[in-house]
């Protein structure tokens, strides 16, 4: 917060140190949303976005909360600017792989890592956001509430149904027993793994 401060006061290294200090939580949050050639411009966007509209961050809530919640309003924006309609989307219905259908490099690769990629792109939005700051970021409930403005009763419930939704299709995209029984009977360690690998670098 003392950065941020800082930042809000006029000091300009504040501020490049603030966002180097919260770069790699947006570039994970697009990771495994959008295709590698949109994240660096939504990371921009949503950061560019934070300094115009640093007067209005009060405090009261996590700076990371905060910039969160700027991130989902930019992805939202991406995914209406791809597919050209102002028809508003359900995000508890429709999931990224319905938005963006195009990961082959995940579906070609058979192991537990792009297994539980290619299962969270299949779910609805909602639960995939959730569940990529539980295991991304290790957010409670209540951090995640206050990173996409719904009560911590509907934050535990998405984890919660989340996570149901998760084994189903990690069942569906497994090509064998083994592989699935492997994937779904450590998923923390192997979301871990991930965000030290950088998400989808192979």
């Amino acid at each position: 917060m003392e950065l941020y401060e800082a930042w809000r006061g006029g000091d300009q290294r504040a501020g490049a140190a603030l966002f180097r200090q919260h770069y790699d939580t947006l570039a994970r949050f697009f990771a495994n949303k959008v295709q590698p050639e949109h994240r660096p411009e939504l990371v921009q966007r949503t950061m560019l976005a934070c300094v115009e509209g640093k007067e209005r961050f009060e405090g009261k809530s996590r700076f990371t909360s905060y910039l969160i919640g700027i991130a989902l309003r930019q992805l939202y924006k991406h995914f209406d600017r791809q597919r050209r309609t102002r028809e508003r989307m359900d995000y508890g219905t429709v999931s990224v792989a319905d938005l963006d259908p195009s990961p082959s490099q995940l579906a070609a690769k058979q192991d537990e890592y792009h297994v539980l990629l290619m299962a969270l792109r299949q779910l609805p939005v909602d639960y995939q956001l959730v569940l990529e700051l539980v295991y991304w970021e290790s957010y409670t409930a209540a951090v995640i509430a206050e990173c996409l403005g719904i009560p911590v009763g509907t934050a535990k419930t998405r984890i919660r149904r989340g996570k149901e939704l998760l084994r189903e299709q990690i069942e569906a995209v497994a090509l064998n027993p083994a592989l699935m029984q492997s994937t779904v009977s450590n998923l923390e360690g192997w979301a871990a793994q991930l965000r030290e690998r950088g998400l989808t670098k192979p």
